[in-house]
């Protein structure tokens, strides 16, 4: 009789695990991805050929840029402008952003670092605007229209039938294609 304790869980455990694994068995609704090594594996209606390409298109799209330029008059020398509007304006953004940085000692590290920063950047620029109106130049923004090629619009034929399909490259003279093949549940009549 002393052995049956110790029996008793080792029972209750496999009954308790049988209803479990019976959920596994061939007509279970988990698939092979779900379960791995307890569903039989299916086969997919899946294969790989290669197409004709009839022809491929470019598709491109026009992009616009805008790029500072210098344009300058025939003007004689004139003295530069000064930089301090620029500097401070630079140093007040910088000042702005950093303290959007860290909390406490750091928030006042990185607002100072970004007047410094902020305001070497808004002296460059400004010095540069001033050293072009000196020679009697200004910048002025240019926009400009460049297309760049998008995709290709590619007609190929697969076992006497034409496709189209928009790809993002070029596939030369011969497309790999991939084939699936699924019944038609809504031509099944009863």
């Amino acid at each position: 009789m002393r052995h049956v304790p110790r029996l008793l869980p080792l029972m209750v455990l496999a009954l308790a695990s049988a209803p479990a694994l019976a959920q596994y068995g061939p007509d279970s609704r988990y698939s092979d991805e779900d379960y791995e090594g307890y569903a039989r594996a299916v086969p997919e209606n899946i294969s790989y050929g290669y197409a004709q390409v009839l022809r491929a298109d470019e598709v491109v799209d026009v992009v616009r840029t805008r790029t500072p330029e210098e344009r300058c008059d025939d003007v004689e020398y004139r003295e530069s402008g000064s930089t301090t509007t620029g500097t401070v304006v630079g140093a007040l953004v910088g000042a702005a952003l950093g303290n959007q940085v860290g909390k406490g000692d750091g928030r006042k590290a990185a607002t100072v670092a970004g007047a410094v920063a902020g305001g070497a950047i808004g002296n460059n620029i400004a010095r540069q605007r001033a050293e072009a109106e000196a020679r009697g130049c200004r910048i002025v923004e240019v926009e400009r229209e460049e297309t760049q090629v998008v995709g290709y619009d590619v007609e190929y034929m697969y076992k006497g039938e034409k496709y189209v399909s928009r790809l993002p490259y070029d596939p030369g003279n011969r497309l790999r294609v991939r084939v699936s093949v699924t019944p038609d549940e809504a031509g099944y009549v009863r």
